[in-house]
């Protein structure tokens, strides 16, 4: 479950903009193999409180990176989220420790096997079919 110094950077983040909006976050591209990902990134904490909610689709190749800052030990939920997705949880050295699918609309916990960095959000089974597994590595993410 998300902490509540996340929930509330979410909350203020409501104030600001309708809470339907569909708040678009600076892109980055990722690479792991053969594949390219357009990646928005959401590195502040109210950015990966708002994460992709209220979204209604996202293009094949395209994910959202959640950069951390440091490895921690971390959760996501679909609250507001109305699309299908996969979660990698990715650890320091870019490489991908789990995969979880999550469900639109669930609050749910998904969480890392261990302490990570990132996570990378794609429609779910993305990485399935594409057979990307844990350990594989991703290259492009922030520093």
């Amino acid at each position: 479950m998300k902490s509540a110094h996340l929930l509330l950077p979410a909350a203020l983040l409501c104030l600001s903009l309708p809470c339907s909006a569909q708040v678009k976050f600076p892109v980055t591209q990722l690479n792991i193999g053969m594949y390219v990902i357009k990646a928005e990134l959401a590195a502040a904490p109210e950015e990966r409180a708002q994460g992709l909610m209220y979204r209604r689709k996202m293009a094949h190749n395209e994910g959202m990176v959640f950069d951390f800052g440091a490895p921690a030990q971390v959760c996501m939920w679909m609250k507001n989220t109305y699309i299908p997705l996969s979660v990698a949880f990715i650890d320091e050295e870019r490489r991908i420790i789990n995969i979880e699918d999550m469900q639109p609309l669930s609050e749910e916990s998904h969480c890392g096997t261990r302490p990570v960095r990132y996570a990378l959000e794609m429609n779910q089974g993305w990485f399935k079919q594409k057979n990307i597994k844990p350990g594989a590595q991703i290259d492009g993410l922030p520093k």
